[in-house]
């Protein structure tokens, strides 16, 4: 019998119950039981990749793990989600009827499996012969576990051509406002950069050309070092100790570099953890006053200080009633949005948001920014960002505040001022970059987060 008919005729049989198999007793198998339980959190719960995989307080099954078993279990799931679409396509090649309905652990068992196969460089045997492990292990399960041996063989097998089959990694949704927002082709390039790794940037302290060579990276225009790939461990690079650097998109470096000249000046960081920002802001001079409700990534902040040898006065505070003794000479706005600018980082949040929480989100902006320029002095400046990539979270609110606040005038942002990326600026003069922009011949070395600013001055 062949493999594709045995696939086929196995689906859905009742199998022998196999006795189930101690996690301890099976290397690898805790972190793929793992794997698929978050993934089903992050489809089924809408739960953030970040709050299940924090080493502090993540999901318990998580938490259980080693350090090892801990970055594997994130490679796969950002394997799993940056490539969901091609994934879903090819095990339906390989069944000749859908999962059922109720099925959804079976999925994601098999949507782990296979990002392992494709995707990781891992022994294709060691996903299968796991994945049959696990399925064994679960009673709901149990009965597929030759269907699942059948078709991740498969996988292995056809992987080649199975894996350039082209498909949407993204919700429709997702999809559907990227094209509004950018049109047919440059929405196809963000989506095509956002299903690949990273590379790691780092906002420096000293000469960016000295430190890219130092680090065998790539000096960026915007004076952030870029890496493509890391030996080891981030905290065991030159320079990390000794608080010379710190990691951070090349596109979340901008908003800061348009307040100028702020030697000496009072500056406020409003939503400032985990402190990217406020340590360019201390960097640049600034007397700066960072900002934030929780006090759990304040002091997130602070540590990022400390390792910087930065100062900054912290303070623990509800922004919107928040009322500083004396206005700011400048602010930063850096507000919550839907992080849709940063999917390549955090392939969850097409899954984890939706339509509904970005106009919410939308509305939160524009309440906190119309407290944040009552915060800043007469003649002062006020930087409005985020790291979404819809309009409704940017320059919609850019537009309403200038409507309804006659003491608020746009101040254009110039190339110079962000490396020359004039690219980045549009006809109104705000900042709006995208992941398919600052392209590179090296995929690796190419793209930036998708970020929006907007600057301000209070006239009186």
């Amino acid at each position: 019998m062949s493999s594709e008919r045995a696939t086929k005729r196995n689906f859905g049989r009742k199998q022998k119950p196999a006795d189930p198999i101690e996690a301890e007793d099976r290397p690898g198998l805790a972190a793929r039981q793992c794997a698929t339980r978050l993934l089903g959190a992050v489809i089924e719960k809408h739960t953030s990749l970040d709050g299940l995989t924090d080493n502090n307080n993540g999901h318990p099954q998580y938490m259980a793990l080693d350090d090892r078993d801990r970055s594997l279990v994130r490679a796969i799931l950002g394997a799993a989600l940056r490539n969901r679409g091609t994934i879903e396509a090819a095990i339906g090649r390989m069944i000749d009827r859908p999962l059922p309905e109720n099925a959804v652990a079976l999925k994601h068992l098999l949507h782990v499996a296979a990002a392992q196969i494709f995707y990781l460089d891992l022994p294709d045997r060691a996903a299968v012969d796991l994945a049959v492990t696990a399925a064994n292990n679960d009673p709901r399960n149990r009965r597929f576990a030759s269907m699942v041996n059948a078709v991740l063989r498969r996988l292995s097998r056809e992987k080649e051509s199975l894996e350039r089959a082209s498909a949407t990694n993204v919700p429709a949704w997702f999809e559907a406002s990227l094209v509004a927002a950018y049109g047919k082709e440059k929405a196809a390039a963000i989506l095509e950069i956002q299903a690949k790794e990273p590379p790691v940037d780092l906002t420096v302290k000293g000469d960016p050309k000295e430190w890219a060579e130092r680090l065998g990276g790539l000096a960026l225009p915007t004076g952030s070092v870029r890496l493509a790939t890391i030996e080891g461990a981030l905290t065991s690079l030159p320079g990390f100790a000794e608080g010379e650097w710190w990691v951070q998109d090349t596109a979340a470096s901008l908003p800061a570099k348009l307040f100028g000249d702020i030697k000496d000046k009072r500056v406020a960081d409003l939503c400032a953890a985990p402190g990217g920002k406020t340590a360019q802001l201390a960097q640049a001079g600034a007397k700066v006053t960072a900002l934030d409700l929780s006090a759990n990534r304040l002091k997130r902040l602070r540590a990022n200080l400390e390792r910087l040898q930065l100062n900054a006065e912290t303070v623990e505070a509800n922004l919107a009633i928040y009322d500083p003794a004396e206005p700011f000479d400048a602010v930063l706005l850096d507000a919550p949005c839907s992080s849709t600018g940063t999917v390549r980082r955090h392939p969850d949040v097409p899954w984890t948001k939706t339509p509904e929480d970005i106009a919410k989100l939308a509305a939160l902006q524009a309440k906190l920014l119309d407290h944040a320029v009552t915060l800043v002095r007469a003649g002062g400046t006020i930087v409005f960002s985020n790291c979404s990539l819809d309009p409704l979270e940017g320059e919609s609110v850019a537009k309403d505040l200038l409507a309804k606040n006659p003491a608020i005038e746009l101040v254009p942002v110039t190339a110079e001022e962000i490396g020359g990326l004039a690219e980045l600026i549009t006809k109104e003069g705000y900042v709006r970059s995208t992941p398919a922009d600052l392209a590179n011949d090296d995929p690796a070395l190419s793209g930036m987060d998708g970020f929006f600013a907007a600057r301000f001055r209070r006239k009186y």
